[in-house]
């Protein structure tokens, strides 16, 4: 018997999304909220009915799927036809702060309805045809946590009776929680009224902890696999990895990173400080693999980052990549980057499962890469390392008390996506003049050097190499795109004492801010770092904010961080009082160390102070363990504005391959979203945004067109805030 004609189910198809729509007209003449937002999202997707909705055009999972691999496979825009793309509709709640917003999230594309998170982290939905607004909830949570929000999940099922649901599950600060797809109202079937605790079940009274959802969770059949992120400081919470039933929100396992007595890996922690370790934490994602029933977790460092000697020993499970039963949580394998790490070296995206095939065999694999610039390859069931990794010296007295680990692992093939040697900028003579100075005494060039008061250059910085935005991978050419930022940090530790530790303390807030470029004690270094001292017979207090807030001369503008975050170093500066010996250490023992700040090495245009290229994007081929192909990726606009161009840039959020051959990418300070060739990394297209896109684009299509969306927000690397959605295609036929 012959098929019926496509029109028919095309028809059929029509006629089921009209019929829903009739019902949910019938159901009251004048709409509620609830109601009003359902109707449109079922006319939303009534509009999408048309489409053959499926996986393959849709964006249903965080980073595109359980893979984390950052793929869609359609090809409706291509090499041919990509210089054609044009704005589709822009998305914009107008809701963002000056500089103190942002927004990383990589939203969700479900049966032609686009589900993100806003500049305050409010939940919308919107017709992802043409970006109109069907509904929003507030959260009114405007200090969540600058990181959080870079994704959702989307969930479908039955509740205990039988209804069926579609719920958004959001993690924002300890809360996570479940909102109705359609009607944006909170699911209250789902834990405590809608929402649950995530400080709870940590063996810490919950008062006392600070927990933050920055990734979210990972669905594995009825359970959600989540993690958190937390403070990087002493009595940090502990990183336990988490599984919740869907949709009761019940606790069903949980993985402690930070080992208990007598479990594997206990040995590695000392036994007399373990009710106060904290991190160890998978803040970035977590990638399933749903055949196998594997769970891959990448966990962050152990708290204090920087200084060790309350934990001796490797500390295990941080810094690792862990395998877990999805099931059960029970650990299977696992491999540790970092071993006892005072680098802040945590692994900073979810991994990719990727395929190596070799000598005729496809072989499953995983891949991590790493704020170092490196990419490791494990076999995905056994954890054998596919390609050799050599072990390499930590370097460096350390201070006092540390216990330094002998070595480190980092990969000899593929090769290093980032560059490892550093070398100060040549943009002018008064620029490399300028950083020289910054940096004088500090140890260059070495990968593990034991953090001391001496300080060191740290290249790539101490955000990467790697970052949170992911890597994207193509298996049908098995290349492996990733970005990298390639500029210098520098560091120091300074003794504390007491409670110096807190970033409540006025001194930390000046060592943090000030202290790596004047010095602890505020005596300056030479003509380009004056001393401020006697910086109250000069200036008003009112007057210091304003240059710290908006720069001056060779200061640099701090106009990108909440203003409240000032007012700790400046109000140091006029009570620290005149005499130098004990302005940066007070008298007394030493009872630990921290770091001086987290410092970018600028010079004085605001630039970086190594040589260029100073972000990258790249392709690595997995199967040869090569580099196919490195290009510099954005610019600064300082550099623009000297007429420098095509010097790369640091870049937040990653990309995305698609089925046309074409890798797109937005993440840099110069506000584009750009296409590139996955083959040679020629530059195709590329469009202004109306704010930097620190964020993962999204590939859909919806009303039969093929759309490329990405979120707006700024609000890093120096640049303003934005609130956007923008989405491209080509234009409509």
């Amino acid at each position: 018997m012959p098929a019926p004609p496509a029109s028919i189910f095309s028809a059929g198809r029509r006629l089921s999304a009209c019929l829903l729509l009739i019902l949910a007209l019938a159901a009251c003449k004048e709409p509620g909220p609830d109601e009003a937002a359902s109707t449109r999202t079922l006319q939303a997707r009534t509009q999408a009915a048309d489409d053959a909705v499926t996986a393959a055009t849709e964006w249903r999972h965080y980073l595109g799927d359980a893979a984390s691999n950052q793929y869609s496979p359609l090809a409706d825009i291509h090499r041919g036809n990509v210089a054609k793309l044009r704005e589709a509709w822009r998305y914009d709640p107008d809701d963002a702060g000056d500089y103190d917003t942002f927004i990383p999230t990589n939203p969700l594309v479900v049966k032609g309805v686009l589900y993100g998170l806003s500049a305050r982290k409010n939940l919308f939905a919107l017709n992802a045809a043409s970006g109109e607004e069907l509904w929003v909830y507030r959260f009114d949570r405007p200090h969540g946590g600058k990181g959080s929000g870079r994704g959702l999940v989307y969930w479908s099922g039955s509740l205990p009776g039988g209804e069926s649901v579609e719920w958004l599950l959001v993690g924002l600060g300890h809360d996570l929680f479940a909102i109705d797809a359609l009607s944006g109202r909170p699911a209250t079937a789902f834990g405590n009224n809608g929402r649950i605790d995530l400080r709870e079940g940590l063996d810490r009274p919950i008062d006392d902890l600070q927990v933050n959802v920055i990734a979210p969770g990972t669905l594995y059949d009825d359970l959600l696999i989540q993690g958190f992120g937390t403070s990087e400081f002493y009595g940090a919470a502990p990183g336990y990895i988490r599984a919740y039933h869907i949709p009761s929100g019940e606790l069903r396992w949980t993985f402690r990173t930070i080992p208990a007595p007598g479990e594997a890996g206990a040995d590695t922690w000392p036994e007399e400080h373990r009710t106060t370790f904290g991190g160890a934490n998978s803040w970035a994602g977590i990638t399933v693999d749903q055949a196998r029933g594997l769970a891959f977790v990448p966990t962050g460092s152990a708290a204090f980052d920087y200084y060790g000697k309350n934990r001796r020993g490797d500390n295990l499970f941080a810094n690792s990549l862990l395998a877990l039963d999805a099931a059960t949580g029970e650990r299977l394998w696992h491999y540790q980057f970092v071993r006892h790490d005072l680098w802040d070296r945590d692994l900073p995206s979810p991994p990719n499962l990727i395929t190596v095939r070799r000598n005729g065999e496809s072989i499953p694999a995983v891949s991590q890469a790493t704020k170092s610039g490196h990419l490791f390859v494990f076999h995905r069931e056994t954890g054998e390392p596919l390609y050799p990794i050599e072990e390499v010296p930590v370097t460096g007295p350390g201070v006092p008390g540390e216990h330094l680990p002998a070595s480190q692992p980092l990969p000899t093939q593929p090769p290093a996506f980032a560059k490892q040697h550093f070398s100060v900028s040549n943009i002018s003579s008064d620029s490399s003049a300028y950083v020289r100075q910054q940096i004088q005494g500090k140890a260059l060039n070495e990968p593990f050097r034991a953090p001391d008061e001496a300080g060191q250059v740290i290249y790539p910085g101490l955000d990467g190499g790697a970052q949170w935005g992911g890597q994207a991978f193509d298996a049908a050419s098995g290349l492996l795109f990733v970005n990298t930022s390639e500029v210098p940090w520098h560091f120091s530790l300074v003794p504390t004492h007491g409670d110096g530790g807190s970033p409540l303390n006025l001194e930390f807030a000046y060592t943090h801010f000030c202290g790596g470029c004047h010095g602890t004690d505020r005596a300056g270094n030479g003509d380009i770092f004056p001393s401020l001292r006697d910086i109250g017979d000069k200036y008003w207090p009112w007057e210091v904010y304003d240059i710290v807030r908006n720069g001056r001369g060779r200061m640099p503008a701090f106009v990108h961080e909440p203003w409240y975050y000032l007012l700790g170093p400046i109000a140091y500066l006029y009570t620290a009082g005149d005499d130098v010996a004990s302005a940066g250490t007070a008298p007394g023992e030493v009872t630990g160390y921290m770091i001086d700040g987290f410092s970018e090495l600028l010079d004085e245009y605001g630039l970086p102070g190594s040589q260029p290229p100073w972000g990258s994007l790249v392709a690595i081929d997995t199967e040869r363990g090569r580099i196919a192909w490195k290009v510099p990726l954005g610019d600064y606009p300082e550099a623009l504005a000297m007429g420098l161009e095509g010097l790369g840039a640091a870049n937040y959020g990653g990309p995305v391959v698609t089925g046309g051959d074409l890798v797109f990418i937005a993440a840099t300070p110069d506000s584009h979203i750009r296409a590139f060739d996955k083959y040679s990394g020629t530059l195709l297209w590329q469009e202004r945004l109306p704010a930097a896109g620190f964020a993962t684009p999204a590939v859909y299509r919806a009303a039969g067109r093929q759309f490329v969306v990405v979120a707006a927000g700024g609000g890093r690397l120096r640049q303003a805030s934005g609130a956007a959605y923008v989405a491209y295609a080509l234009p409509d036929s």
